[in-house]
């Protein structure tokens, strides 16, 4: 507790559009290298950019939702430097008079709420990407990406702790997903994040000097970067030295940070007002339609959820994670009528399922109505709660309905009292030494006694039951 950790994060989300935010290529990941670019991405002479109105709207959208403050008036300026991936020399990005400010978005950490202060949501064009070939000793570019519209997120140094910095982070890319504005995917780098970082003596007013760990794509890495960067500047400090203002890159191998290049300040860019563009004008009754069009959002829906469905408020945060996933869990309530039985489900196997195939809710192949005509089969005592781990995996596999498995397999739980009570008898008479032990007070192995029953009855008997009569016998 010697240093306070003071941390500020910038988001770039690239916008769920068509096309680019100057021009009309399109906007696909994974093409051909250079096939997605004209004259206007790729910085030719005489050219003229043309502002893509659907950006301007997801960006408002985003600053609704995150309760920022709507610029009526905003301009795009330009920002000068120098990369083999920049065509045009400059970025097109906002500086003094940005689309969206001062916001908020709401995390819980150690199970206490924290607003966590948003400065600015600004528009701004990416760059391309360079390609850098080892066995060729050869760098090339790639200008797919130039001119793919980004919105740029950028927090109040509000955030103290790696884990409140990946929190805030999930917090930020679920409420990009419920609006439809981004599909936030890390893997493709449509979420990026640079993370600003400094440290001062505990109780100081003063802020430390920062460092930039530079586009970081994933949740865990973010925390593990900021975990070894703030151990890395204590070090520093304790011995004497001083931190340097730079960027670093995170080697996740590694676990480590390491100096990129000096970091730049705002005034290195030269930013000036962009000529080729007029300022941004949106009327009061264009950013009302645009609120009228944004869904009920993960904070509302857990606190929904937990009130109207009476789960627990982990289950909640669990199943809002996602729009898609939510609506899956309502539907199977709907069907069911049993919301734990129904989180547990979706938490447990569902989930187990979908992540061993490496997709999301979406793709599942068991429908919500599948589910919970599974769920009503177990309620009814036609299958046991072990015997329908089995049917959901073979639900999840051939698409099959619950019904159609059961029958198939023969897996219908056996509820008859006297099927279950002979093989009870059986079990008694092959363990009367255990019998003998149970009897004598050794109440341990009434587990045994009912593994052995479930054992022989191949998983199909009534555990209720089986229960309930091996009391009786073993206490006879």
């Amino acid at each position: 507790m010697k240093y306070e950790t003071v941390i500020g994060l910038e988001v770039h989300a690239q916008l769920q559009t068509n096309t680019k935010i100057f021009c009309g290529c399109e906007t696909k990941f994974g093409e051909e290298p250079n096939t997605r670019t004209c004259p206007v991405c790729i910085g030719m002479p005489g050219v003229l950019p043309v502002m893509n109105r659907r950006a301007v709207e997801y960006s408002v959208k985003t600053g609704l939702a995150t309760h920022c403050t709507i610029n009526p008036s905003s301009r795009f300026a330009r920002k000068n430097y120098f990369y083999p991936d920049l065509p045009k020399g400059y970025q097109i990005s906002q500086y003094e008079l940005p689309l969206c400010e001062n916001g908020n978005v709401e995390i819980v950490v150690d199970g206490k709420l924290k607003r966590i202060g948003i400065t600015r949501i600004h528009l701004e064009e990416d760059a391309g990407k360079n390609l850098h070939q080892a066995a060729g000793n050869a760098s090339l570019v790639d200008l797919n990406r130039a001119g793919t519209p980004l919105m740029e997120i950028v927090s109040e140094p509000d955030i103290t702790s790696p884990e409140e910095a990946s929190e805030y982070l999930k917090n930020l890319r679920s409420i990009l997903r419920y609006i439809e504005v981004s599909d936030a995917d890390m893997e493709k780098g449509n979420f990026r994040c640079d993370a600003n970082v400094s440290i001062r003596p505990a109780g100081s007013k003063e802020l430390g000097t920062r460092t930039e760990i530079k586009n970081v794509n994933s949740f865990k890495f973010v925390q593990k970067a900021l975990e070894y960067e703030i151990k890395r500047q204590a070090k520093l400090l304790d011995g004497g030295e001083r931190v340097v203002q730079e960027t670093r890159l995170f080697d996740s191998e590694k676990g480590v940070t390491s100096s990129m290049r000096s970091k730049e300040e705002a005034h290195d860019y030269r930013y000036f007002p962009e000529p080729d563009l007029v300022p941004v004008m949106i009327a009061q009754g264009e950013i009302e339609d645009i609120r009228k069009t944004i869904p009920e959002l993960p904070d509302a829906k857990r606190a929904r959820f937990v009130k109207e469905y009476a789960i627990p408020e982990y289950d909640a945060d669990m199943l809002t994670q996602s729009k898609a996933l939510a609506a899956y869990f309502e539907a199977t309530v709907k069907k069911s009528g049993n919301p734990k039985v129904v989180s547990n489900w979706i938490m447990g196997e569902l989930t187990r399922l979908l992540n061993a195939a490496g997709v999301e809710i979406e793709a599942c192949p068991v429908a919500p109505e599948r589910l919970a005509g599974m769920i009503t089969m177990i309620d009814e005592g036609v299958i046991s709660t072990k015997i329908a781990k089995t049917v959901f995996e073979e639900m999840y596999t051939t698409g099959k309905d619950a019904g159609t498995i059961v029958k198939e397999k023969g897996l219908v739980q056996v509820s008859d009292t006297g099927a279950i009570e002979a093989i009870i008898d059986e079990v008694i008479q092959a363990n009367p030494g255990q019998t003998t032990e149970y009897r004598a007070g050794k109440e341990k192995l009434f587990g045994f006694f009912v593994g052995q029953v479930m054992k022989a009855s191949k998983g199909k008997a009534n555990p209720d039951m089986v229960n309930q009569l091996l009391k009786k016998k073993l206490s006879g």
